[in-house]
């Protein structure tokens, strides 16, 4: 019987903490998902990826295989059951059949009273027989910023596999949540829907939904942190003289007052009109002036703009003489 080592199978050394092992599991079983991956051998590896996050994710079934690694399977020769320990086939004790898993892992975890390496293992056998946890499911969630700040809930709908009693897989169905955006989410965080992903089988948990929030572009805002830009575009006379704007808000419309003789680029800033952080609290808004020039100019308007040239004598580029 061949070792496997389940630490090469995720790709992570035998230090790695549990966060590492959960990172580098949930990446290969997107890759090689039966239903997602066109590899001729990714049912093969996405079980594989399995049997190895089911050991190396237990912290007694990951402690049992680091002191069976050190009979020397792992550097290529066959593997040596440790010395008393009795290797066998057939289904594990959590009710997994021995399809699901390999002869490897039936031989060290499978239908067994206790540990080989001591301990008694009744309390292992009553805690597998409650069954096995539904699985996780992943999902991108789209939001605008508009929604960041709404008290309503958000309307989701996503793909839950179902197994049977043995854990085979045998089809979707859908299910519908209402889910609240926290206040303060940002572009790519990830949400955690406890119990909300794929039934378990045999009575063991649910599995979880976990949202990776993608925020939507918006067409007037660009975002910093939590505060909000926006160009507000201006006539020349309009930057001259000075006026007031209506500007956009997440929230409505404000007016502006624009001082006379602003300058293109010049930001405004409006307190508590951006977006809320995890406190709740609203970052800023920042209005950045653009000066617009009118798209053509007939005569009369040319002649106008040739007094103005003479009577204001401005060189906007004194300063490459400098």
């Amino acid at each position: 019987m061949d070792f496997k080592d389940y630490y090469k199978i995720l790709g992570v050394e035998p230090t790695a903490d549990d966060k590492a092992i959960k990172a580098a599991y949930r990446k290969l079983a997107r890759k090689y998902h039966p239903d997602v991956s066109k590899e001729r051998d990714a049912e093969d590896k996405f079980k594989e990826a399995n049997e190895a996050y089911e050991v190396l994710g237990d912290a007694q079934k990951r402690a049992e295989f680091d002191e069976i690694r050190k009979y020397g399977g792992q550097h290529g020769r066959p593997f040596q059951a440790p010395p008393g320990w009795e290797n066998r086939g057939g289904a594990g004790a959590g009710g997994f059949e021995g399809g699901d898993f390999s002869d490897f892992f039936s031989s060290i975890f499978g239908a067994r009273g206790g540990s080989p390496f001591g301990g008694g293992g009744g309390g292992r056998q009553q805690q597998r027989s409650a069954g096995r946890r539904g699985q996780d499911v992943e999902l991108e969630l789209a939001v605008f910023l508009e929604e960041t700040l709404s008290k309503e809930s958000k309307q989701i709908s996503f793909q839950v596999p179902q197994t049977n009693a043995m854990g085979q897989r045998t089809g979707f169905t859908t299910k519908t949540l209402n889910v609240k955006i926290p206040a303060g989410v940002t572009d790519g965080e990830r949400i955690r829907l406890k119990g909300q992903g794929a039934p378990g089988s045999g009575g063991g948990a649910n599995g979880d939904l976990f949202l990776t929030i993608r925020m939507a572009p918006h067409p007037l805002f660009d975002v910093e942190g939590h505060d909000l830009i926006i160009t507000v575009p201006l006539a020349p006379w309009e930057a001259a003289l000075g006026t007031k704007v209506a500007v956009p808000t997440l929230t409505g419309r404000i007016n502006l007052t624009i001082r006379p003789d602003s300058q293109s680029g010049q930001r405004l800033r409006v307190p508590g009109m951006g977006l809320a952080n995890k406190n709740g609290e609203r970052g800023n808004l920042y209005a950045q002036l653009k000066v617009v020039m009118p798209p053509a100019s007939d005569e009369a308007a040319r002649e106008l703009w040739s007094k103005l040239s003479e009577k204001a004598a401005f060189d906007p580029r004194t300063q490459w003489s400098k």
